[in-house]
């Protein structure tokens, strides 16, 4: 395998261009790969312009940059594998009332299962991506680590906790010690075309972030199968819910409830169609358990171990306990009160040092 040629997975943004850039003038052999994971005429919600992550303007931007260097560049077609391992997973969560982060599914199923595969195909030891994350090998533990990019608002790491420690030993994230303004300045060096180009918000598969317009487009006559159901507040019914997958927790627009003041979604019972309102304070939870974990940079991890776990992506993180923890799932304990814990999306847990210990999905609070 050949230890100077690496995949990079350039999605047409400035980050991954910045990465492609790097990786060349540091002596490696790079191939530049843009992966088609899905279509706006497959998906809907196209803007007037077609942008973002695999849309024929990204396609461009991405063949552009690598024409500008010299390197090769293919577009893929990853639609099916896609189709089958994200776009499903997250039509199937907001049927039973969770909330996916189909991000963290394609990390790995995608950018990396499927990439490594290209990688041996063309005898490339490394993938690398434009992900704000460092990878290090500590040699005392025999372990790959995955660590934060430190003091970075960028910082990808929490997305990155469904990674193994086979792709993790053979990834490069070029843009680790980087920040985004240091970045946009050396595209500028570069004299690359995506040097100023936005970044991309939204899921890239819900251009319009309007997940109902999705689910009802995605599953034929889905309006006319979802039963409406209670809405309870504080042991009472005071109307009617529209349907579990219309609704997540924290929510608090759209409930159609009046009751001089604002209420939020506390708890979504599939099983019993039934949603629960309650107060601010109603959502604030202590503990949570995870299932399907990754133990990342370590192998194991104890009960009354301290850690700084992070709920969402934009969660600064927080100080908590490990109560319980075995090969598949864990359950922690906050020091102070999370607001809104929500089944379906990731808990991280780091170390002081920045280091992603373990990760999972949300069952439930306890």
């Amino acid at each position: 395998m050949n230890e100077k040629r690496v995949i990079v997975a350039m999605s047409g943004g400035v980050d991954s261009s910045v990465a492609a850039a790097l990786l060349h003038d540091q002596g490696f052999e790079v191939i530049g790969i843009t992966m088609k994971t899905w279509g706006f005429m497959e998906v809907g919600g196209a803007p007037k312009h077609e942008s973002g992550c695999c849309s024929l303007d990204a396609i461009y931007d991405a063949k552009n940059v690598a024409n500008s260097f010299g390197v090769p560049h293919y577009t893929v077609d990853f639609t099916s594998a896609f189709e089958s391992e994200v776009i499903d997973n997250f039509v199937d969560e907001y049927l039973h009332g969770r909330t996916p982060n189909p991000c963290v599914l394609c990390n790995r199923k995608i950018k990396w299962e499927e990439l490594l595969k290209k990688a041996d195909a063309l005898d490339a030891k490394y993938v690398a991506t434009g992900h704000y994350a460092n990878v290090e090998y500590n040699s005392d533990i025999d372990r790959y680590m995955l660590r934060n990019s430190a003091n970075n608002p960028k910082d990808q790491s929490y997305a990155l906790w469904g990674l193994t420690q086979v792709s993790l030993s053979r990834t490069l994230f070029p843009l680790g010690k980087y920040d985004k303004r240091e970045v946009r300045s050396i595209a500028e060096k570069f004299g690359l075309k995506t040097a100023g180009k936005p970044d991309s918000q939204e899921i890239c598969f819900v251009a319009d972030n309007n997940y109902e317009r999705f689910l009802n487009e995605r599953v034929p006559n889905l309006m006319k199968n979802i039963e409406k159901g209670d809405l309870i507040y504080k042991g009472k019914k005071i109307g009617e819910h529209r349907g579990i997958p219309f609704y997540t927790i924290g929510q608090r627009r759209g409930l159609n409830v009046a009751l001089g003041k604002p209420v939020y979604v506390k708890k979504i019972d599939y099983e019993n169609n039934v949603i629960e309102i309650g107060d601010k304070e109603d959502i604030l939870e202590y503990d949570l358990e995870a299932e399907d974990v990754n133990f990342v940079s370590t192998g194991e991890l104890n009960s009354g171990e301290i850690v700084n776990a992070k709920i969402r992506y934009s969660d600064k993180g927080s100080t908590a306990t490990v109560i319980e923890c075995t090969g598949s799932s864990f359950k922690i304990k906050f020091l102070e009160p999370k607001n809104a814990i929500t089944p379906g999306q990731s808990v991280v847990l780091y170390d002081d040092n920045g280091y992603v210990l373990v990760g999972g999905v949300i069952s439930k609070p306890q």
